[in-house]
């Protein structure tokens, strides 16, 4: 039997970062199982990051995109299974990183509203999810002081708009005192999480 097809979005600016060393292992423990890949790093796209709203939400199309987002949305439309990882900066995702949503992200490809109704159509039903957060805030102290935002966010109001069903939210931190036995625990728990999502 096959292995499900994953696609790894490294949604922080450097691939020389912890976040990329995570997508890395992701990818291995996935690879390793059986997965077949698809990554994209935030960091090689290149797009105009600018965004004003949709004319019109309801439109059967939206706005031409260019090449890489294009791109994005196709690995998004390939995988049984999409992983998003990303640092937590100012309560949330790189402003980079939540450009590709805003402008990536269209009615119509990850959603559809109905008419005269708050409801919506998801249009991303049927695959499953990760998300790999790093954070200098100890994840135990942003979820009793912030309530987790950055995983609430991602989980409910991104991937689970459009229907995509998040099996794992990672947030691992301290980063700026992890020791590098720490930081190589990390890892080798992004490896797993990889293994078991293929």
């Amino acid at each position: 039997m096959m292995g499900k097809k994953v696609f790894i979005w490294l949604a922080h600016p450097r691939a020389d970062s912890l976040c990329g060393a995570m997508a890395d292992a992701y990818g291995r423990g996935a690879e390793g199982a059986g997965a077949e890949i698809r990554r994209i790093n935030l960091g090689e796209m290149d797009f105009a990051p600018a965004f004003t709203g949709y004319d019109d939400p309801y439109a059967k199309e939206q706005a031409a995109l260019e090449p890489d987002l294009r791109a994005w949305q196709e690995a998004i439309a390939w995988a049984d299974h999409v992983v998003v990882v990303h640092p937590y900066w100012w309560g949330g995702m790189p402003a980079m990183a939540k450009a590709v949503i805003d402008r990536a992200l269209q009615p119509g490809f990850g959603y559809k509203y109905r008419r005269r109704s708050v409801m919506w159509d998801k249009l991303l039903t049927g695959r499953t999810g990760d998300v790999i957060i790093t954070s200098d805030t100890p994840p135990w102290l942003d979820t009793l002081l912030y309530r987790k935002p950055g995983r609430r966010v991602m989980v409910n109001q991104i991937l689970g708009f459009c229907g995509i069903k998040v099996k794992h939210a990672l947030q691992v931190g301290t980063v700026k005192t992890a020791s590098e036995r720490k930081i190589a625990g990390w890892i080798k728990k992004a490896e797993r999480l990889g293994a078991k999502a293929a």
